[in-house]
């Protein structure tokens, strides 16, 4: 079963309730960030905008976690949750690309982003520092003590003392060493009356029967190759402490004028890929992107991610890694690197791979604008999940599927439960891997305030919105790195009114009036928020006609969107009358999901007040990229009186298909910055 970790087990171990070692240097400021994920990034910009004295700590030496280490196919689930600075980032991107948001981007420009935060709000940052211990005294962390990453031994040692601490790293550091109570790995089912949980074989990313397991093959006596387990598969839904398995989400261009080669790396083992030889001898080569999720990026580049029973995944390689001490996590990192590396290298170079694969693999290599401090290779291994705290709230599967609902959300999740395979097996004399899990078809749903809280007895100067209170399956619905931005702007908001009105104890915290800052404050500068309305807006919008309602997770924004098949026969409208708080310029979007059948145009009129226009989009104009199934169009710049004096409509008229209607989104023109 998942082992958890009791904060009584761990003041033995890691909460130290001593005074700074004479010779540490000793800071002190309100708020204290650790890890410069996009999280760490968005909480310390946050708090530093709202006046607080804030110091953001970062174990390696670049900002942004995953999304500026290669996840540049942003994980959406649905765009309905990504607010306030998370859909920020994205907008910067988009300003960068020419489009109103960028979900598909490039490392060096996600970090540039992500740099850009830090330097406007003149954050304080401390690169290559890493925790080693937390003074944890009553509940409360009076500071914390850190080493330098690069040369520990050589290094002084520095103290932070704060009042609120803000984990955002990807492992849950802090929060270990302050004696948070969490678990790793897999809860079985019953743990919290689940299904999806524990040990899990499922068809997603699976071996095709008949694929031989054996060094020699029909001869269990010959030994296993390489990454299978030669215990027996465990029974579905049972707990254990294994991890999904990480990788490194690649950066690749096949434009010659910038490419790197891929060259044979350090400790290049051929053998460590023959269940690939025999995978393909089952499902032979078609390209060498058989074997990848091969995202294309702007300027040629790539975003590659694992695919099928055998790709860049490392099952099995990482169960340690959550608890490991550094060492053996930068061992169990650089095996990840070879591992991956050699995969690249063999695809290109190995015989027992065809003559046509090898040659249009070596047509890519890395990028030589990309990590350009780091061999061309990304900083961040992708560390899917590692600690989970135990907090008040635990989100489970039953908050997923919409089966449980908080009242205290300071955010919101939308993706399918996701859980890369955590092992692999004999079974049945076959090659099996276990631990995939892929269920989705539910729509956003809020994440709890007390899952980014630990329990008060443990710590009342703490949040955690990474490693947060989750089960194993909830998490892989959670776990997404726009969502990881709005937790985090929430949990910094929080701490600052913990800081004002309840003398830093973030349990305290009134949860309403967090999310009243977050949505007057979306963008943390005081700049008037956009204005948002959906089609189930009852408040702001007029419906006419009979509409049907899809239920769509996947193209809507939000949880539905409104369609009409009869191509003008009936007339119909949905006519969106906001409440303006002050006339403006706004650039007024209509967001459009794809659907079959839709009709070559949609009729859309815009009044201001005075004088009515009249817009017709084309299906064509509905571009739609990424993980999601529509999209925003720009309709225009209109000035708009204060009030309900304007309004945008959507009508069927003149209609040849589907009509849809969901969301409409009034942006105030604003000076960029």
């Amino acid at each position: 079963m998942s082992k958890i970790i009791s904060c009584l087990a761990m003041l033995s171990v890691t909460v130290c309730a001593c005074s700074p070692l004479q010779g540490e240097n000793v800071k002190k400021v309100d708020i204290c960030v650790y890890g410069g994920t996009s999280a760490g990034v968005i909480a310390a910009y946050t708090a530093r905008q709202a006046g607080k004295s804030v110091l953001l700590i970062e174990p390696g030496r670049h900002l942004g976690g995953m999304s500026s280490g290669g996840l540049g196919y942003t994980d959406i689930g649905n765009k309905y949750v990504i607010r306030g600075l998370a859909l920020d980032f994205y907008r910067r991107l988009g300003r960068h690309y020419g489009k109103l948001e960028q979900w598909i981007f490039e490392p060096k420009e996600a970090e540039a982003v992500f740099n850009e935060y830090i330097r406007r709000a003149d954050v304080e940052v401390w690169y290559d520092s890493r925790i080693v211990r937390a003074a944890n005294r009553g509940g409360v962390i009076r500071n914390i003590t850190l080493e330098n990453s690069v040369s520990p031994r050589s290094s002084p040692r520095r103290t932070v003392r704060a009042k609120v601490f803000i984990d955002c790293s990807y492992e849950g550091d802090l929060m270990a060493r302050a004696g948070v109570s969490y678990t790793v790995g897999r809860e079985g089912n019953e743990r919290y009356g689940e299904t999806y949980n524990g040990a899990q074989r499922m068809n997603g990313h699976q071996f095709p029967d008949g694929i031989d397991p054996y060094i020699v093959r029909g001869d269990s006596a010959s030994g296993l190759l390489y990454g299978i387990n030669p215990d027996p598969i465990l029974p579905d839904g049972t707990g254990n402490k294994k991890v999904q398995a990480y990788n490194f989400r690649i950066a690749l261009t096949d434009r010659p004028e910038n490419r790197v080669e891929i060259t044979r790396p350090d400790n290049y083992d051929p053998q460590r890929y023959e269940l690939l030889v025999r995978l393909k001898e089952k499902l032979p080569w078609k390209t060498p992107y058989d074997v990848f999720i091969w995202s294309r990026m702007p300027n040629g580049k790539t975003d590659i991610n694992n695919s099928g029973g055998f790709s860049t995944d490392v099952i099995g390689e990482n169960w340690n890694y959550p608890e490991a001490d550094y060492p053996e996590r930068e061992r169990i990192r650089k095996f990840h690197e070879d591992y991956t590396k050699g995969l690249l290298y063999f695809i290109g170079h190995d015989p027992r791979v065809p003559d046509s694969i090898r040659r249009e693999m070596l047509r890519w290599g890395y990028p030589k604008d990309e990590y350009t401090d780091n061999g061309h290779w990304t900083h961040q291994m992708y560390v899917r999940e590692a600690r989970r705290m135990i907090g008040p709230v635990v989100m489970t599967q039953h908050h997923c599927l919409g089966e449980e609902t908080v009242t205290d959300g300071i955010g919101w999740a939308a993706y399918t439960m996701d859980s890369h395979n955590c092992d692999r097996h004999v079974v049945n004399g076959m090659v099996k891997n276990e631990g995939n899990v892929e269920i989705g078809g539910f729509g956003p749903y809020p994440v709890s305030y007390r899952a980014v809280t630990p329990r008060a007895e443990e710590a009342r100067n703490l949040l955690v919105p990474v490693c947060l209170s989750a089960s194993h399956i909830a998490y892989g619905s959670i776990r997404m790195e726009p969502v990881f931005m709005v937790l985090a702007q929430s949990s910094a908001i929080a701490a600052c009114q913990a800081i004002d009105r309840c003398g830093g104890c973030v349990q305290r915290v009134d949860v309403a009036a967090v999310m009243d800052e977050f949505a007057g404050n979306p963008l943390a500068d005081g700049s008037q928020p956009e204005l948002f309305v959906d089609n189930s807006d009852a408040e702001n919008v007029v419906v006419s006609g009979d509409w049907k309602t899809e239920k769509n997770a996947w193209s809507a924004y939000g949880p539905d969107f409104l369609s009409d098949d009869s191509k003008g026969t009936f007339p119909k409208s949905l006519r969106y009358v906001p409440r303006l708080p002050a006339g403006n310029e706004y650039d007024i979007y209509v967001y459009f999901p794809k659907v079959g059948g839709a009709t070559t145009h949609t009729s859309i009129r815009v009044f201001d007040g005075a004088r009515r226009y009249d817009r017709r989009i084309r299906s064509s104009d509905v571009v739609v990229e990424g993980q999601t199934g529509g999209e925003w169009v720009r309709i225009g710049r209109y000035r708009l009186p204060e009030g309900r004096k304007g309004y945008v409509e959507i009508s069927n008229e003149e209609a040849d298909g589907i009509v849809v209607a969901d969301a409409v989104l009034f942006i105030p023109a604003r000076s960029e910055n």
